[in-house]
């Protein structure tokens, strides 16, 4: 029996060839902005309700990212027929931003490098700021594909990890994770909060003023999950004033709205890129068109289309009304 696969988005021809080659001859691929009204598969991060409409046959859609955008998620709720999944083909590359961001924030890296780039050596013989990480507490909420691999590789540089996530199980893990409502005391522990969560209606908004003044003074974030999960003025204020050590940013609350508005968009509505104690980076961790970045995304897609040749399901199922 033929799958009809459709990429709403052109992968040039290597990337076709090797999505095809990984996957059966009873799939067929195609791909662009024409979409195949006979399409059973659908790769598309937003799709709209005029395509879904156009397209009787469709039971999957397929995103090719993690997350599920607010827009897609208004429409997919009246198409209860067609699962919805994820491709986490990015969760290693997120994994590792996260990490360079921390360790960057931490060590003051980004000031220091600005000054000796001029011959200055007076960071080494005055100091900047540091947060040493050996024998700190790391926050990570959102402990999923992400969360636990940062928190993997900061066990192995001495800190004590605790993740929060909304559905907890101990069973066969020797992890500290535990469900939102113990947030509060977790952050008081925590030298260090790191954000891998989703934008969700529950999330937006879970780290504001109240929660940054739990943490302990000289704290270091990092969000590489999505923006809106902390407030930006209360994250602005919180790094102005000292209170926080720092932060690594890798999420925005706003975005240029087109390729022309590229050059000249700053990222939120409050002056973050003044501070000396931010570190910026546009929205990059998951290697977004880099040529193994989009292999590995290939690959996910091939992966996810075995799996559901064979056992009518994919990894990574998205719930509709959760938001993830």
């Amino acid at each position: 029996m033929t799958l009809n696969l459709h990429l709403s988005f052109k992968p040039d021809n290597a990337n076709l060839d090797r999505l095809r080659a990984a996957t059966p001859d009873e799939v067929v691929v195609t791909a662009g902005d024409d979409i195949p009204t006979e399409t059973h598969v659908l790769v598309s991060g937003r799709p709209t309700r005029a395509q879904l409409d156009e397209l009787p046959d469709l039971r999957v859609l397929l995103i090719p990212f993690v997350g599920l955008p607010a827009t897609t998620r208004e429409i997919m709720v009246d198409y209860p027929h067609i699962a919805v999944y994820n491709v986490h083909h990015n969760a290693p590359m997120t994994a590792e931003m996260a990490l360079a961001l921390l360790f960057s924030a931490a060590r003051s890296i980004v000031p220091a490098d600005k000054v000796f780039r001029t011959g200055d050596w007076t960071p080494r013989y005055e100091g900047t700021p540091i947060l040493i990480l050996e024998g700190k507490t790391a926050l990570i909420l959102g402990y999923g594909q992400i969360g636990r691999r940062v928190g993997a590789a900061l066990k192995a540089v001495g800190m004590r990890v605790v993740g929060v996530r909304r559905r907890v199980s101990s069973a066969g893990s020797d992890d500290s994770v535990y469900p939102p409502h113990y947030l509060p005391d977790l952050l008081k522990q925590a030298q260090v909060l790191i954000c891998t969560l989703p934008g969700t209606p529950q999330t937006e908004g879970m780290i504001g003023a109240e929660q940054i003044a739990l943490l302990p003074p000289g704290a270091v974030i990092v969000n590489v999950g999505r923006a809106n999960v902390i407030d930006q003025h209360a994250l602005y204020e919180g790094l102005k004033s000292g209170h926080l050590g720092a932060a690594g940013l890798d999420v925005w609350y706003t975005y240029p709205p087109d390729a022309d508005s590229r050059t000249h968009t700053f990222p939120a509505d409050v002056p973050l890129w003044e501070l000396d104690n931010v570190v910026m980076s546009p929205h990059r961790s998951g290697a977004f068109n880099t040529v193994e970045g989009e292999n590995r995304r290939m690959d996910a897609i091939a992966e996810s289309i075995n799996m559901y040749l064979r056992e009518g399901v994919m990894p990574s199922a998205v719930d509709i009304e959760a938001g993830y």
